[in-house]
């Protein structure tokens, strides 16, 4: 799957961009956060990816380097992510616009943003199961091409989220929450397909290390 520097890159924007638009508990707050106190609230909240994520994707990419050899381990691994990109698809394939703003969107009685955001997305399994089960094996794949192949993962994945749900902020600020639009649907199934395209990686490398392994 990671062949070189510029397709680790590509495929740090692609997860990060699905990550930092995808409705869920930290978009959420993004969403709220801007329309109650405005966008400079929402985007710092926007900023907890680069805060929180550090411990999680360490301790992910340490976990399944510890398996390095085993290709049972790592396949189970590997065709683990493959089913949390395939759960992941078919909830944009199938998302639809909320009739009243944000899901789930938390009531916000003060700033606090960046507080409430490292929270929300410490307590959000998310991340956890992505850098465990897609992530950690990604960013693994990079570093047999260098450190600078690693880096390009990691730096476009956190560019990318942060950059997204920013964006969220400034829309939302400008007109609205933008999780109604037409545009905002279009965009959900175009990232369906996408991680549809990743999951059949995902399986292709599962049965090529079961297969190994066996």
């Amino acid at each position: 799957m990671i062949i070189s520097t510029t397709t680790a890159a590509l495929s740090g924007m692609a997860f990060g961009l699905s990550s930092g638009i995808t409705p869920g508990p930290l978009l959420a707050l993004v969403i709220a956060q801007t329309m109650s106190h405005g966008p400079r609230e929402g985007c710092k909240v926007a900023l907890a990816p680069l805060l929180t994520d550090a411990p999680i994707v360490l301790a992910a990419i340490l976990l399944t380097k510890s398996a390095a050899g085993h290709g049972l381990i790592l396949g189970t691994l590997t065709l683990c992510g493959c089913a949390f990109l395939l759960y992941c698809a078919l909830d944009c394939l199938r998302w639809k616009p909320p009739e009243k703003g944000p899901a789930g969107a938390p009531p916000a009685k003060g700033p606090g943003s960046i507080r409430k955001g490292v929270l929300a997305n410490f307590l959000n399994p998310g991340p956890y199961l992505f850098w465990m089960t897609v992530g950690a094996p990604l960013a693994l794949q990079s570093l047999e091409y260098g450190w600078f192949t690693l880096a390009a993962f990691l730096g476009s994945f956190s560019l990318t989220i942060v950059s997204a749900k920013v964006g969220v902020a400034l829309l939302t600020w400008r007109t609205g929450p933008v999780l109604g639009s037409r545009g905002y649907e279009v965009v959900m199934k175009g990232l369906g397909l996408m991680l549809l395209f990743y999951a059949a990686l995902f399986a292709r490398e599962a049965w090529r290390l079961f297969s190994a392994g066996l």
